[in-house]
């Protein structure tokens, strides 16, 4: 179980480097396209302290999601073990039953 939640967890962090550029790479675009050259070097500032909190937040966002995923696929993992274990043991108890009544069965004919 713990190498498939390793496999879980890169993909879900490769996928959320992917997400995070390509937000970061649209709030750039966005915040340069309505720059003017004559803008004053405060707003320059605004535009770049925005964009640097859109980036955060974004990725604040994506790790709060991926923590989520994890949580829940481990939740039905351990689920998931749970019913193998008491499938296990229902038939090693029909397998004793059966060995019993085998014994029955041959102890009558002797």
């Amino acid at each position: 179980m713990k190498f498939y939640k390793f496999v879980s967890y890169i993909n879900i962090k490769t996928l959320k480097m992917k997400k995070l550029l390509l937000s970061t790479v649209l709030v750039v675009a966005l915040g340069l396209s309505f720059t003017s050259c004559r803008e004053t070097e405060k707003k320059a500032d605004d535009m770049g302290d925005a964009i640097e909190n859109a980036a955060d937040d974004t990725a604040d966002a994506m790790e709060d999601a991926a923590d989520d995923a994890a949580d829940k696929t481990e939740g039905a993992l351990e689920k998931a073990g749970k019913a193998i274990d008491n499938a296990t043991n229902e038939v090693k108890e029909a397998g004793k039953a059966v060995d019993g009544a085998a014994k029955e069965i041959v102890g009558d004919d002797n």
